[in-house]
């Protein structure tokens, strides 16, 4: 029988053979598994509104609003790891596998286009069958406020603030992958992705797949709930659209992103752990 977890050595070498397999996946299956990925986090980003939407309202609820959305949202994580989805913030891990030349850096932008586009599709896809429901209209359109709400305070974020957010978030999202490949067992696999993942969220970090849902829904729920936002209606129309969604978030979002994964979870453990293990 083998081990029920991987030294932290152990998990840099696992990481590296997924990040090969990853590369080497045909482009339209790697398009249809990060289809579904971006779907997987769309139903978490959609799930954890719904159920923290009326504690998310209230200054005196509000920490506790994340952190119930914060646990809800783990479930897409976990389903995007346990079915074998493409996710672009994982997919930033197969840094590992260029720097053993176990693939080409060409390979993984490849990957990292291909998948970010999936991602895109089936986030959007979601948020605009979502919109198609009448579930926005919850509670006479509270829940639809909210919707907005959040999609128009991520494009008002700075760029600075939405880079510096980014890294943090796909840290811990790196980190939930990473602890992953430790584990052995679906038991294991679960609850090491958990904590990172309700970390990132109770946090407010932003996680550039999530938004790809998030902003989207907003924009689609604003001609409806727009006016019960509290939002001045002009700064609401001129900050929140498809340019913004792109430009104002999820270009320093992506970048943010990036770093986290590559710089604080896989460069990190390549050049601390892996690369010394393999000279002794």
């Amino acid at each position: 029988m083998g081990k029920n977890i991987l030294a932290p050595a152990e998990i840099a070498g696992a990481a590296i053979e997924a990040g090969r397999a990853k590369a080497e996946r045909k482009i339209i299956p790697m398009f249809v598994l990060a289809v579904l990925a971006g779907a997987f986090i769309a139903f978490a980003a959609e799930t954890s509104n719904m159920a923290a939407y009326n504690l998310l309202g209230s200054g005196s609820t509000y920490g506790l609003g994340r952190a119930l959305a914060g646990a809800i949202f783990a479930g897409g994580l976990i389903l995007v790891v346990l079915t074998g989805a493409e996710l672009f913030t994982g997919n930033t891990l197969i840094c590992l596998s260029v720097y053993e030349k176990k693939v080409s850096p060409g390979k993984m932008f490849k990957n990292w286009a291909v998948v970010y586009a999936g991602n895109l599709a089936g986030a959007v896809l979601i948020a605009f069958m979502v919109s198609q429901t009448g579930l926005l209209g919850s509670s006479e359109g509270m829940l639809g406020a909210l919707t907005v709400k959040i999609a128009y305070n991520k494009v008002s974020m700075s760029f600075w603030s939405a880079f510096v957010s980014g890294i943090l978030c796909n840290w811990l999202v790196c980190l939930g992958v990473w602890i992953a490949f430790a584990a052995n067992s679906v038991q294991g696999k679960i609850m090491g992705i958990f904590f990172p993942i309700w970390f990132f969220v109770t946090s407010g970090f932003e996680h550039c797949v999530a938004n790809m849902y998030y902003i989207p829904a907003g924009i689609l729920g604003m001609a409806e709930y727009g006016s019960i936002t509290g939002i001045d209606q002009a700064a609401l129309s001129a900050g929140l659209n498809w340019g913004s969604f792109f430009t104002a978030n999820l270009i320093p979002v992506t970048l943010g992103n990036i770093i986290g994964g590559v710089v604080f979870v896989g460069s990190a453990y390549w050049f601390a752990l892996y690369r010394p293990s393999k000279n002794n």
